[in-house]
């Protein structure tokens, strides 16, 4: 099983604390942001990553990260030359997935307990896909589940009205046919091509399983989250709780 890290994108929403920096790199407690998800990966037994990203901040996040010696896995770097969406970052991981199973983590998801849980329940499963689930406050920000007694029936992105409060957050686990979903993806309205549509695939073949993520959790993808991650991670030294 190989990782993934998605962490692209412009962060417009950080403005101006990205003029010069990528998102990923702004310190989240001691440490930078992209070191979460790393440890995340790593405390699950993940030690082949793929680390993508934007043209613009390539060379800082290299510099910072290197061979990935200091977290005892091995990176690999790709460069994300537009920015189209969550599943058009994925998909240049098709190579470097080589058809095993992948764990994807979007960068900017900061959690204290590790996914090692999560990771193996999807390493039992005989193939498909696995997300992880949070409550929330604010469900319009999110691709929200409908739940029934024991599946995910449909992912809505963003809805106006949702029909719960929980939120796909940034845990994705999938086999080789994610690549597949990515290549047959349309546009969406938002100019994207969007991970729910490929997670909606997945419902569809009854090939979605889920657990509910325990312990703290944000992204920190906004000023307010981002405050809410520093205090997060400095109740916790920056350390994966196992």
């Amino acid at each position: 099983m190989k990782g993934i890290i998605l962490a692209g994108g412009k962060g417009t929403r950080l403005y101006p604390l990205t003029k010069v920096t990528n998102k990923h790199l702004l310190p989240i407690g001691r440490e930078p942001m992209i070191f979460n998800p790393i440890k995340q990966l790593a405390s699950s037994g993940i030690e082949e990553i793929l680390i993508v990203t934007s043209t613009e901040h390539m060379g800082d996040i290299v510099n910072l990260l290197g061979s990935g010696i200091e977290f005892g896995v091995d990176f690999t770097y790709k460069v994300q030359e537009t920015a189209g969406g969550i599943a058009d970052a994925l998909r240049l991981g098709e190579n470097f997935a080589n058809k095993e199973r992948i764990v994807v983590v979007l960068g900017d998801n900061i959690a204290v307990r590790s996914i090692k849980p999560y990771v193996n329940n999807f390493r039992k499963q005989k193939g498909g896909s696995r997300v992880l689930l949070k409550e929330v406050s604010d469900p319009t920000r999110y691709g929200i589940a409908a739940l029934d007694e024991e599946k995910i029936v449909e992912i809505d992105e963003k809805p106006g009205v949702p029909k719960t409060n929980f939120a796909v957050i940034g845990y994705y686990m999938y086999d080789e046919k994610v690549f597949d979903f990515i290549k047959h993806q349309k546009l969406s309205d938002r100019g994207e091509y969007e991970i729910t549509d490929v997670n909606n695939e997945y419902i569809k073949l009854g090939e979605m399983e889920y657990d509910i993520l325990e312990g703290d959790w944000t992204d920190a993808g906004t000023f307010e989250s981002l405050q809410i991650a520093n205090r997060m991670l400095l109740n916790y030294d920056n350390e994966i709780v196992e």
